[in-house]
């Protein structure tokens, strides 16, 4: 199995799991501007530099910690997306004060149904749905980073809260 396969496997399943949502996040962040298998093969790398996917742990990474995983040659080395991880735990452990979990507080917004839209053909498609640009708008203002409308629909989609149904 090729190491992104797992991304293809999760993609569109609902999940509710606080570590799967961060992970995909990650791999949200870290597709900016290079593509979802490069991204996503770096799970393990990801997991190894991010504390095991903790929240907690990566949102009180030192900035030598943070400086360490930017050295790591296996590492996407790009210190603006490595710093917006640790800045996103952080925000998620903030979330923590009105929802019980980044579950939680991203599933509020749908109602705890998937946001479906249909399509006629997969080349209709749009990279970027209202929905995700009204959450990416207040997961910044909570103080999450590198969560533009793209990479918040991508996300979205990922986690199976946003679907998108083609009636070819």
């Amino acid at each position: 199995m090729k190491n992104y396969q797992w991304y293809s496997d999760q993609w569109g399943k609902p999940t509710k799991d606080d570590s799967l949502l961060f992970l995909l996040l990650i791999v949200g962040i870290f597709q900016a501007g290079l593509s979802w298998k490069v991204a996503a093969s770096k799970r393990a790398v990801f997991e190894q530099n991010f504390c095991q996917l903790n929240i907690a742990k990566v949102a009180a990474l030192f900035p030598e910690e943070i400086e360490k995983i930017s050295q790591d040659p296996a590492m996407i080395r790009n210190p603006r997306k490595i710093k917006a991880v640790v800045q996103n735990a952080q925000a998620i452990i903030r979330l923590q004060a009105d929802y019980d979990s980044f579950a939680d507080y991203l599933w509020d917004f749908v109602g705890d149904v998937p946001l479906i839209y249909e399509y006629e053909s997969s080349d209709t498609i749009i990279n970027v749905v209202p929905a995700a640009t009204m959450i990416a708008k207040d997961m910044k203002k909570r103080g999450f980073t590198f969560v533009g409308p793209i990479v918040t629909t991508m996300f979205l989609k990922a986690a199976g809260i946003i679907q998108d149904r083609v009636w070819e």
